[in-house]
């Protein structure tokens, strides 16, 4: 049985201009960027290699559409190396790039061909959330079905992870706060995982313990403060993409894509709706166990009883950033049953990796709970 693996080369560079020297980036290089990023700290070092801005394919998450339209682009180039710049959705579009093959984003995605790797990847993330610098899956919406779908697949991984955390300074509160809450949950999720163990463990436990310590500081000196934490926030982000690249992460996850796919909420934030709210359903459901231990973890790391651990979660992450109700992006009472009924139909690689499988029932009385 396979505990764990990490093929990614995990680097660290000080500048933007450091980590361009170490790789030699030039004509033969294709480059997916955020523009804002790529503007402030790399356009200036006049680059040869072939950019495009994400936001050329669209704005928000990605969709099959806008990876399609990426790969029209990229297949005209005869570039030989994929440089990712950019959040969670720079890098699962740029994953695809890395495959052979004349396939719709729709086929690899329902992996209805062959995936075969031929060219390397470098993921440069600019968020401190997704940790799909590490991980083996590329998250799409396919407008078919107006829902997200995940591919997990070795032959996406990026060979080299790059972390320059100046390339966070320029990130706005709300962003920084939903990515890292973000990163929580990628910590948290992969602990209770059945897929979880030792090595995938620790990964899980320092993220989340780096995350909350951070949280609770910025809590104490505001909002600013962040800035002095931005490559423990880096590095944490990168810690739970290792331990959910191995372990997967569940039914926060799951529950988040509908909301994502109908109404265009971006990640971090979508999984923020549904934390607490599963973790406590977990909880009345099976207390026990595993969850045992990690809310004997997390009471230590924020001084509180086992049984205020979800509580005590839920007042410190709306101090952060306050959570929305599901009503506040639009979503309507009768789609409680139908987003239900999406996540038991599309999202069963997620719910098989939940601590507790739901059924539709649960589900629908946790939307309701949260609309």
């Amino acid at each position: 049985m396979k505990l764990f693996q990490q093929k990614t080369t995990v680097q660290r560079f000080c500048s933007a201009k450091e980590f361009a020297g170490q790789y030699q980036i030039g004509e033969e290089d294709f480059i997916l960027a955020s523009k804002s990023i790529y503007e402030t700290y790399f356009l200036p070092l006049g680059l040869a290699a072939h950019v495009e801005y994400k936001s050329k394919y669209g704005a928000g998450e990605p969709t099959d559409l806008m990876i399609d339209a990426l790969l029209e682009d990229f297949r005209k180039t005869g570039c030989k190396r994929i440089i990712a710049i950019g959040g969670g959705a720079v890098i699962d579009m740029a994953k695809i790039l890395v495959l052979s093959g004349n396939y719709s984003a729709e086929q690899i995605f329902k992996k209805e061909v062959p995936l075969e790797k031929e060219r390397p990847l470098i993921a440069v993330p600019t968020t401190c959330g997704a940790g799909s610098e590490v991980s083996n899956v590329s998250i799409t919406e396919l407008t078919s079905i107006h829902s997200k779908l995940g591919l997990a697949a070795d032959e996406i991984y990026a060979d080299d992870a790059v972390l320059i955390p100046e390339l966070l300074s320029s990130l706005p509160y709300s962003f920084f706060a939903t990515s890292a809450i973000d990163a929580f949950i990628h910590a948290i999720e992969s602990y209770v995982s059945p897929r979880a163990n030792l090595y995938t463990e620790m990964f899980s436990m320092k993220a989340m313990e780096i995350i909350m310590h951070g949280f609770m500081e910025i809590l104490e000196k505001g909002e600013e403060s962040r800035m002095e934490l931005l490559e423990d926030f880096l590095t944490a982000s990168n810690l739970a993409g290792i331990a959910f690249g191995n372990a997967g992460t569940g039914t926060v996850h799951a529950m988040s894509y509908p909301l994502s796919g109908v109404y265009h909420v971006t990640h971090g934030e979508a999984n923020y709706q549904f934390l607490t709210a599963v973790f406590s359903a977990y909880q009345k459901m099976e207390p026990d166990g595993k969850l045992g231990g990690l809310n004997r973890f997390l009471g230590g790391i924020l001084g509180c009883e086992e049984t205020e651990v979800y509580d005590k979660i839920d007042e410190i992450l709306s101090r952060i950033i306050p959570r929305k109700r599901l009503r506040d992006y639009g979503m309507k009472q009768e789609e409680i049953k139908i987003f239900a009924e999406s996540v038991q139909t599309s999202q069963q690689r997620l719910l098989n990796q939940s601590y507790v499988k739901m059924t539709n029932e649960q589900l629908e009385e946790i939307y309701r709970q949260l609309y």
